[in-house]
C-alpha cells in the first residue's frame, strides 16, 4: 500500500485534530434541540457535558501513554474509530440515555488519541521548525470554535437537525481513519504497553510554586470555555430573545475559534508574557460581558465575548508553557498529567454547579456570577504571574524558550 510523505502526513495528523475538536463542539448547538424534545433540565444539559470531561480525563490517563509502545497510528485509529461509533449513537438517540452514553465516547476518544496527535505532529514536523507547538496550540480551539459555529448553521438551516451533522461527522472520520492508515508510523513501538495504563499524576519537586500561580489562570480558562459551550446557546437565546441556534454557535466561535489567534500571537513571546497579557485582555472581556448581561445588551455581549476569547486563548497556551518549560523528560509525563487533571475537572464540574444554580436562580443571574469568579481568577493570576516575573524558575525558562525558538528559526 502507498505511503504518503512526512509533510503530507503531518497535515493528516493536524486536521484529524481538528476534526476530533470540532466533533466534541458539534452537540453544543443541539442541546437545546434535545431539551425541547425530550424535556430535560438545564442541569442534565450540563451533566452530559460533564461526562465528556471526566470520560476523557480517565481516557487520558490510562491510555495517553498506549502510543509510546504500540505505535502512534493504531492509537490514533482507534480514537477516531470510537468518535465514528459515537456518531452513531448520536445519530440513533432515542432518549436521554444514548446522549449520555454518545458524550463518554466523545470523551474516550478525544483522551485516546490526544497524546498519540501530539507525538506524531513533534515527529512528523519539517525539521528546524516549530510547526507542531503552533497546531498543538491552535487547532483545539479553532477546533471548538469551527464546530460549534458550523453545526449550529447546519441544525439552523438544513434538514434534520439531529440527524445531518452526524452523518457528514461520521463520513469524515471514515475518511479520516482511511488516511491515517496509509501514512507512515511516526513513532516507534516497545515493550511494556501493559504498564504504561498505569496513570502516573503527580506535579514534580521544584514546580509546585509554578504550578500554584498558574492554576488559577487554568481554572479560568478550563472552565468558561465549558460555560460557552454547555450553557452558552441557552444565555444567548435570552439575551436576544431569539430561537436561531445560530447566535449559540457564533458566542462559542467567539471564544474558542477566537482563542486559537490568541494562542498563536502568545506562542511568540514568553510564557510570563503570554499570561499577563492574556489575563489582562481576558479580564476585560470578562468585565464587557458582565455588563452587557446585567444591561442586556446582545451586541457588547458578542464583542466582550471576542475580546475575552483572545485572552483565552492567550492565557492558555501562556499558562501551560510556563508550567512545562523548566521539567525533565523524566518528569514531563506526570506533570502534564496533573496539568490536564486540573483543567478536565474545571471543565466538568463548575459547568455542572452553573447548571443545577441556574435551575434555582435562572441563567442569566448564574451567568454573572460565573463571569464575575472567572474575572478574579484571572485578576490573581495576572497579579501572581506579574510577581513572579523575574526569578529563577519563570525567568530561566524564558530565556531558554527564546533561546530554542531563536536556533529554530535560524536552522528553518
Amino acid at each position: 500500500m502507498p505511503r504518503m510523505s512526512r509533510q503530507a502526513a503531518f497535515w493528516t495528523v493536524g486536521a484529524v485534530f481538528l476534526l476530533l475538536l470540532a466533533a466534541s463542539a458539534a452537540p453544543t448547538p443541539l442541546y437545546g434541540v434535545y431539551q425541547h424534545q425530550w424535556h430535560f433540565s438545564t442541569a442534565t444539559v450540563t451533566v452530559i457535558f460533564g461526562v465528556y470531561a471526566l470520560a476523557l480525563l480517565a481516557s487520558l490517563l490510562v491510555l495517553g501513554r498506549l502510543s509510546d509502545h504500540v505505535g502512534r497510528r493504531p492509537v490514533i485509529i482507534a480514537g477516531l474509530a470510537c468518535n465514528a461509533v459515537a456518531c452513531v449513537v448520536w445519530w440513533s438517540a432515542a432518549g436521554v440515555g444514548a446522549l449520555y452514553l454518545a458524550r463518554a465516547l466523545q470523551g474516550v476518544s478525544v483522551g485516546l488519541a490526544t497524546g498519540a496527535i501530539g507525538a506524531a505532529l513533534l515527529e512528523s514536523q519539517p525539521p528546524g521548525t516549530a510547526r507542531a507547538g503552533m497546531v498543538t496550540s491552535a487547532a483545539p480551539t479553532l477546533g471548538l470554535g469551527a464546530g460549534a459555529l458550523g453545526v449550529s448553521a447546519l441544525a439552523q438551516y438544513g434538514p434534520a437537525p439531529t440527524h445531518l451533522v452526524w452523518v457528514l461527522l461520521l463520513a469524515a472520520f471514515v475518511a479520516g481513519i482511511l488516511a491515517v492508515a496509509v501514512m507512515p508510523e511516526p513513532g516507534t513501538t516497545r515493550a511494556g504497553w501493559l504498564r504504561s495504563l498505569r496513570p502516573t499524576v503527580y506535579v514534580p519537586r521544584g514546580a509546585g510554586a509554578v504550578f500554584a500561580v498558574a492554576l488559577p489562570a487554568t481554572i479560568a480558562t478550563w472552565s468558561l470555555s465549558a460555560f460557552y459551550l454547555s450553557l452558552g446557546p441557552k444565555l444567548v437565546s435570552g439575551l436576544l430573545g431569539s430561537t436561531n441556534v445560530m447566535w449559540g454557535g457564533l458566542a462559542a466561535f467567539l471564544l474558542a475559534g477566537i482563542g486559537s489567534f490568541g494562542a498563536v500571537a502568545a506562542a511568540r513571546v514568553t510564557p510570563t508574557v503570554g499570561v499577563v497579557a492574556g489575563c489582562t485582555v481576558l479580564f476585560a472581556g470578562a468585565a464587557l460581558t458582565f455588563g452587557a448581561i446585567a444591561a442586556s445588551i446582545p451586541a457588547l455581549f458578542l464583542l466582550g465575548t471576542g475580546i475575552a476569547g483572545v485572552g483565552f486563548g492567550a492565557t492558555w497556551n501562556g499558562a501551560y508553557r510556563m508550567l512545562t518549560a523548566d521539567v525533565t523528560a523524566d518528569d514531563r509525563a506526570g506533570l502534564v498529567a496533573a496539568i490536564f487533571v486540573v483543567a478536565y475537572l474545571s471543565f466538568s464540574i463548575p459547568t455542572i454547579a452553573a447548571g443545577v444554580a441556574s435551575q434555582h436562580y435562572g441563567i442569566r443571574d448564574t451567568a454573572l456570577g460565573y463571569d464575575a469568579v472567572v474575572a478574579v481568577l484571572v485578576a490573581v493570576a495576572a497579579v501572581r504571574t506579574a510577581l513572579r516575573r523575574g526569578r529563577n524558575g519563570f525567568g530561566g525558562a524564558a530565556k531558554r524558550e527564546i533561546t530554542d525558538r531563536d536556533e529554530a528559526i535560524r536552522r528553518g
